[in-house]
């Protein structure tokens, strides 16, 4: 089998169609992977009460792959079926990947194992083997006339009828990121009564009083070097269960991803791709990529470095505390123009191929999420 379905199709399709033993959850937006992947594990599961007993979630830079295959291979307990969720398979290795290669060939039929990955590297044979045997679920991010559907559909499912001036904002006021817009909307419900329609001065209004924030939220807080908002950031994501080592591997994804788009933007001068990575107004591009400058972005490595190493036991701090630290750092004053020049300086001392850029000292760093 190989077929491709976009996220928002899949719905229909398991209706029409019925859950298949594989699933490749690939994209860069995690509000559709997580949606994608809470379908099929309905769809295959259903309500049952027994579903705890057959459902396991795996991670591609934590988890040993032996556990996977062999979880793979149980059968359901009190249900036909049972799920399987592997994630951030774009951090394992392709030695290990290739372990996969026997099961992809004949899977279990009473198991739904689902892969789920920002990308996959095509030139790896375990994912040839994968896009080539499993169906495909896209999640790419949202063009502005699909996100406004999403908006309109979204809306329409927490009972909220939105004006198209309101639906507009939260566009804004999301950045695009469909976490943030879904909770924007989540507090529109809530405060909008069901008889009338919700205004732009409603999303204002509400603005402010956000329950929590993506990782791309704590980057634009680290941008503006507003360390009250990060902190805030930190705590809402600790206390909603995530732990500090993932923070940590999520924004250092996140800073190799900015300092990617900077690398393209100066090759190219091309600000339009880079407003759809970001899924930013074009607008608003530039002036967010200048708040983190070549020389910000070399210190900020280095502080990741030591945080990585505390956090793994090298510090007698909490864990908590360490990555307070590590955002009062990022949010300091930015660097003066000889503290950038001679920092960037130091990291492209030395030479590399094609010319000296300080992003390639970066990239020989291999991070743990």
């Amino acid at each position: 089998m190989s077929a491709a379905v976009m996220s928002m199709e899949l719905s229909p399709l398991l209706a029409r169609d019925g859950v298949l033993p594989l699933y490749a959850v690939v994209g860069e937006e995690d509000y559709l992977r997580d949606r994608s992947i809470a379908v099929l594990k309905e769809a295959a599961l259903g309500e049952v009460v027994e579903s705890g007993f057959n459902y396991d979630v795996f991670h591609g830079d934590e988890s040993q792959i032996e556990d996977v295959l062999a979880c793979a291979a149980e059968i359901p307990v009190f249900a036909a079926r049972r799920v399987i969720v592997y994630k951030s398979v774009e951090k394992l290795p392709a030695r290990e990947g290739e372990k996969l290669l026997s099961y992809l060939s004949a899977p279990n039929d009473t198991t739904t194992l689902i892969v789920a990955a920002v990308k996959l590297d095509g030139r790896l044979k375990w994912t040839q083997a994968l896009t080539k045997r499993a169906m495909t679920v896209t999640c790419a991010p949202l063009r502005d006339v699909q996100l406004s559907a999403w908006i309109r559909q979204e809306a329409a499912v927490l009972g909220v009828r939105i004006h198209e001036e309101a639906s507009q904002l939260l566009k804004e006021a999301g950045n695009d990121s469909l976490y943030a817009i879904r909770r924007e909307l989540e507090k529109l419900a809530a405060y909008v009564p069901s008889d009338r329609m919700a205004q732009s001065a409603d999303v204002e209004l509400l603005r402010g009083t956000e329950p929590g924030a993506s990782v791309f939220d704590l980057m634009n807080a680290i941008g503006v070097h507003d360390h009250g908002r990060a902190l805030r950031i930190l705590a809402r994501n600790v206390e909603n269960g995530e732990a500090p080592l993932r923070i940590l591997g999520a924004l250092v994804w996140q800073y190799r991803r900015l300092w990617k788009i900077k690398e393209q933007v100066r090759s190219s001068g091309r600000e339009g791709e880079a407003a759809r990575s970001l899924r930013m107004d074009l607008a608003r591009v530039r002036g967010f990529l200048n708040q983190f400058s070549d020389a910000q972005l070399v210190q900020a490595f280095q502080w990741f470095m030591e945080t990585d190493s505390k956090l793994k036991g090298g510090s007698g701090s909490a864990p908590l505390r360490v990555m307070e630290d590590l955002l009062f750092r990022l949010c300091g004053q930015p660097a003066t123009q000889a503290q950038q020049a001679d920092r960037t300086r130091r990291t492209t001392s030395a030479p590399s191929q094609g010319g000296s850029r300080p992003v390639s000292n970066i990239r020989t760093v291999t991070w743990k999420r």
